[in-house]
């Protein structure tokens, strides 16, 4: 008996598949609208060694920062909630695979019915031969299943999968960027020290220059005009101070927050401890496409669009549903269990004739969100590739800034130098020329501050462009 009907179940089964791939569309990458080894601007690179494989205990050399990160990862907030993400997108695919499977649910029910005589139209001499009111006791199971003929389930599953994948990568990318934010506030707060530091020791400075200009006003050298000058020029150094204790203790606040701390102190080192990164590989432009968690997210996003078009299609065909039910049923409870099984079996198609555009409102939604999410993709692409091209570049002027502005510091020490010295032993010059060589020594060195953080930061910033931090 199995043998004959063998042949013809498999028959079935085969036409069933076909059919639905006819209707629903194998997934397929998207196609990027720009060449991928154009992404990294000026830049041509055949070798695939890139930093965004190096771990973070290697890229940054600082163990107080090593710290910090690990802190971060372990307890930052938006990383716990991008994990509970997670694990809603793995109970949603849960919850499609659990479709593919017939439902199945118990009832007990005692109905009481009470038959009015007036409605049994009977005449009155026989009114007493008739129970009117009759008690009924069910115990019964039903189940339901929906074959999935047009893939419909099935899409919706891998959709599912798709959402779940996007999570993940969502995560990591949260991950990354934590990382990123982390190592950026620390750098910021070791370049405000040492700002903080060179402004406070430039104040010394200019409280010295400020007796001596007294000691030269006495010794009738300078007028009292550069008495006033240096004075005003201590007093727009120490302007300056609160404000950069401002900023520390704002970025100190902030760094907290990404380590899911109360607002406190932060420990650190200091700027010139810190030792940069050298090996400034980024590899081809392509492995963005499987290194960088949002651009996964994206494509992921996308092929999540992708099966819900799949489905959308699939409502404009007919739904082949089963459903059973079965169970005792019995006037007394007693003989609930004597001679009273019943049961019910319907199998029935449902083909939609009429649903006031709704099906066509539903496929348009579903193209219209997938052409949404290749363009988010295709943006994710460009981005990551502009990212890099940033990053790069800003270490480089960074570096070669470094040269350019050590010399000009040394000049400018020695302007000092030389035009105070001039103040003192000749009228060839006046305070108006010390101030200024000032200044710009002073606007120098917090400069150079900015170069030193500028490089920092942009090896951090090509770290997190080109996907690391993750593995």
């Amino acid at each position: 008996m199995i043998k004959r009907y063998k042949w013809p179940v498999l028959a079935a089964l085969s036409a069933a598949m076909i059919i639905s791939s006819c209707v629903t569309k194998k997934y397929q990458q998207p196609n990027l609208n720009v060449q991928t080894d154009k992404l990294y601007r000026d830049t041509t690179i055949n070798d695939t060694t890139s930093i965004a494989t190096v771990p973070v205990e290697q890229l940054f050399a600082d163990t107080v920062l090593q710290g910090l990160i690990k802190e971060g990862v372990q307890n930052n907030l938006d990383l716990k909630t991008a994990m509970q993400r997670i694990n809603e997108a793995y109970a949603t695919v849960q919850q499609t695979k659990a479709a593919f499977f017939p439902s199945l649910s118990g009832n007990a029910t005692i109905t009481r019915n009470k038959q009015s005589l007036a409605g049994l139209n009977f005449p009155p001499e026989f009114a007493n031969s008739f129970i009117l009111t009759t008690t009924t006791h069910q115990l019964g199971l039903s189940t339901s299943w929906e074959a999935d003929i047009w893939g419909k389930l099935s899409s919706s599953k891998r959709s599912a999968l798709a959402n779940f994948f996007a999570s993940d990568a969502g995560k990591r990318a949260v991950q990354t960027q934590l990382i990123a934010n982390i190592a950026n506030n620390y750098y910021s707060l070791l370049a405000l020290d040492k700002q903080l530091a060179i402004t406070e020791q430039t104040l010394k400075n200019r409280i010295t220059d400020v007796e001596t200009m007294k000691a030269l006003k006495e010794s009738a050298i300078v007028t009292g005009a550069a008495v006033v000058q240096s004075e005003a020029n201590r007093y727009a150094a120490e302007v300056t101070i609160p404000d950069l204790k401002r900023s520390i203790r704002e970025t100190e606040n902030a760094l907290s927050i990404l380590l899911a701390r109360a607002p406190g102190a932060i420990k650190r080192t200091s700027l010139d401890e810190q030792k940069p990164y050298t090996d400034m590989q980024v590899g081809i432009p392509s492995q963005l496409l499987k290194n960088r968690p949002d651009v996964q997210q994206a494509e992921f996003a996308f092929r999540s669009a992708f099966e819900n078009t799949n489905v959308a299609r699939t409502y404009f065909y007919p739904a082949l549903t089963i459903t059973a039910q079965g169970g005792v049923s019995s006037l007394k409870i007693k003989n609930l269990f004597d001679n009273s099984i019943f049961y019910s079996i319907v199998g029935g198609l449902t083909q939609p004739i009429f649903s006031k555009g709704e099906n066509r409102a539903r496929l348009r939604t579903a193209k219209a969100q997938q052409e949404q999410a290749y363009y988010a993709f295709q943006q994710s692409v460009l981005t990551a590739g502009s990212e890099v091209s940033n990053a790069l570049y800003a270490y480089q002027t960074a570096v070669e800034k470094q040269t350019s502005r050590a010399k000009q510091l040394e000049a400018l020490q020695k302007s000092v130098d030389f035009t105070k010295e001039l103040l003192r032993y000749s009228s060839a010059t006046n305070y108006t020329d010390v101030l200024t060589s000032e200044q710009s020594l002073l606007a120098a060195q917090l400069n150079s501050v900015g170069d030193k953080l500028q490089q920092l930061q942009a090896i951090v910033n090509l770290y997190r462009s080109l996907g690391g931090g993750w593995k």
